[in-house]
Formats: C-alpha cells, structure tokens, sequence
C-alpha cells in the first residue's frame, strides 16, 4: 500500500510534534513543511531533515500533490488556511479550539469540502477531540445526567497564542486551572514588549474571546527566563460523569489523563490525516470519525485485536 502523502503547515509546538508524529509512522511519507517565507532557514533542527517552502504550491511543484495537510497555526487562521488546501484538492485536519464557533465551522467547511470532493477533520485534537469521543460514550452510557470536564492544571497552547497575538505583548503562556464543576480560571504571565503598558495588555486580554468568559489574572514577568520558568508543556483532564442507565441511577464514569500538550495534539492529528482517506468528502468532527478509521492496518485485525 502506497504511503500517505503530508504537508505539515507550521512550525510552531505542534507541527515540531506532527513531525515527530510522522516520521514515527510506517504509513506516512512526509513531502515537507509550509512555512512564513520570513521564517525560511531558521530552526533548521527541528525540520528534522525535511524540506521547507513558502507556499503549498512550492512544495507541490517540487515534491508533487499532497494526499492531506495537517494545519499546525493559531485557530484563528484555521478557516482561511482550511479553505486554501481544499480549493487545491487536499484533504485536511486541523485542531480548531475555539468551541463556541466549531457548530459553525463544521457547516462552512463542510460546503468547501464537498466542493472540491475532499475530506476535512477540524477540531482535532484532545479537546475538542478525543475528549468529545469520550463526552459522547458516556452520554450513550447514561443518556440522563450531568458531564464535568475539568482542564489542568496545565499550559493550554491555544490561550497561549491568543495572549501572544495582543499588541503590546513580547512573550505570554497561559495556564488553566480547575476550580471545580467544569468551571476553569486562566493564570496568564505576560512579558511586555519594549515600552507596551502592562495596563493596557491586561484590558486587551481580558476583552479577548478566549479568556473574556473565565476568571482571569494576569501577571507580568520580567525577562524570558523567568517566562520560561513556569512554561512547561505539562497538561490533562479530569472528566465525570453521573448519570442513568434506563431507570438505574448513580452511574459514576470518568477519565483521567495527564499529558505533553503538543505531543498528544499532534499526534491526534496524525491519526486524523489518516483518517481522511477513508471518510466521505465533507467536513468532520471527532465524534463522526469511526474509531477504527484512526488505526493504521486492516479493520477485521483491529476487529479481532480490540473487540
């Protein structure tokens, strides 16, 4: 069987992870990395030998058409970035976090898809992702009852990001923290840029969609080493659930996992690309992929292995 056939776009975490996550796989061939022309020739080591271009269509003109691109950047460039793969007829997995817009999402990129007859899985990686798996088979566990799903403590990549893109701001991480019940606070450390108001940062962020709904303290730090000091990777979920079976109450399910963030997100997506050579053109969440169609090999030895 011929290989899978990827365009990594973006170097940043997770594309240093899919990467990772690639070369790992027997049933992969990585064509190489999109990346800002500006950022061409920089973190040569973390290419790990593959080859980098400005545009999809370099590398389509020197490696040939990618079967799928795996779309590493911030999620608020994940619909354009969606949509200019899938114009070229290349199938696509993202891990869009924003959860309020996916509902939406879904449904623009799911004309897009179809347009073009290719298949996209947005929305993929722990959570929403796996996370949303597992939400749904204790709903169909216990149709009747409550699901807590509580982050942290840990670096949440996406809050990160959208820290880093205020103006004003040189370096930021953001953690999440559980306070119980599926509620969250977001502890951000902020390194200014040069001359930025501390002030005025905290009022940016604070209005931004990503943090506007959580409890929020933001703390300025002084130097990127003291940034560093409290950015590590480590993250995970705890998740409950009481609920009924029939007219059977007090059914207690739940799932704990700590985790690498961008290790576990890339490789969801990984599993993802995969999955797109074996769905229906058009746009898919986690919840609608076959688990099967994740696993690498044949469906009756995953039936007989795992059944």
């Amino acid at each position: 069987m011929n290989p899978i056939k990827v365009a990594v776009h973006g170097l940043g975490n997770i594309g240093k992870g899919v990467i990772d996550c690639l070369l790992s796989a027997r049933d992969f061939d990585c064509l190489g990395v999109v990346r800002r022309a500006s950022s061409l020739g920089s973190q040569a080591f973390s290419l790990r030998g593959l080859p980098e271009y400005a545009s999809v269509d370099a590398l389509m003109e020197a490696r040939g058409k990618p079967d799928v691109a795996v779309i590493c950047g911030p999620s608020r460039n994940v619909p354009a970035d969606v949509r200019h793969y899938l114009e070229k007829g290349i199938n696509t997995v993202d891990s869009f976090d924003i959860h309020s817009q996916i509902p939406q999402l879904v449904a623009d990129l799911d004309q897009a898809a179809k347009a073009s007859g290719r298949t996209s899985i947005t929305a993929a990686g722990w959570d929403p992702g796996t996370d949303s798996v597992l939400r749904a088979l204790f709903e169909a566990m216990t149709p009747v009852g409550t699901t807590f799903t509580n982050f942290g403590r840990g670096r949440s990549m996406g809050h990160s990001v959208a820290a880093r893109s205020i103006a004003g701001v040189e370096n930021a991480c953001s953690i999440t923290i559980p306070v119980g019940g599926g509620k969250h606070s977001r502890l951000v450390y902020v390194l200014p840029a040069a001359g930025a108001s501390f002030a005025d940062i905290k009022q940016r962020i604070a209005a931004d969609p990503y943090f506007s709904n959580d409890p929020l303290d933001v703390r300025e730090v002084g130097s990127q080493q003291e940034l560093d000091s409290v950015a590590d990777n480590s993250h995970g979920v705890l998740m409950e659930r009481i609920g009924a079976s029939g007219s059977t109450s007090n059914q207690r399910l739940s799932f704990d996992m700590r985790i690498d963030n961008p290790a576990l997100t890339a490789q969801v997506l990984v599993s993802c690309a995969r999955a797109t050579t074996r769905l229906a053109p058009g746009c898919h969440t986690l919840i609608d992929v076959p688990p099967v169609a994740l696993l690498a090999g044949d469906r009756i030895t995953h039936i007989a292995r795992l059944v």
